[in-house]
């Protein structure tokens, strides 16, 4: 059974600013069942990426059972971020800067 996802409320930005720094970003966080938020690619390096709302408490921003089931299968590259300077961190710490 596929279940949608609901976006957190600072997905948009954090897109924009990562888009805003040169990556490509595909918005996933329809495909449900765990999938996470976005798809980024930046300087040859593809990041899949869960998004949290820093804001919420500890309880609130953990993943969901279908989430974790996803990140705990998944054998590449996955994170999860909070906010807009933890996607500014991730983009300047991914892959040879040009």
């Amino acid at each position: 059974m596929s279940r949608a996802k609901r976006t957190d409320q600072n997905q948009i930005e954090i897109v924009k600013v990562m888009r805003d720094m040169g990556a490509s970003v595909w918005v996933t966080s329809h495909v449900g069942n765990g999938a996470p938020d976005f798809v980024a690619g930046i300087r040859g390096v593809n990041l899949l990426v869960e998004v949290k709302l820093g804001e919420k408490s500890p309880s609130r921003r953990k993943l969901t059972p279908f989430e974790e089931k996803f990140h705990l299968s998944w054998k590449g590259q996955i994170c999860i971020i909070e906010s807009v300077d933890d996607a500014i961190a991730l983009i300047n710490r991914t892959g040879v800067k040009k």
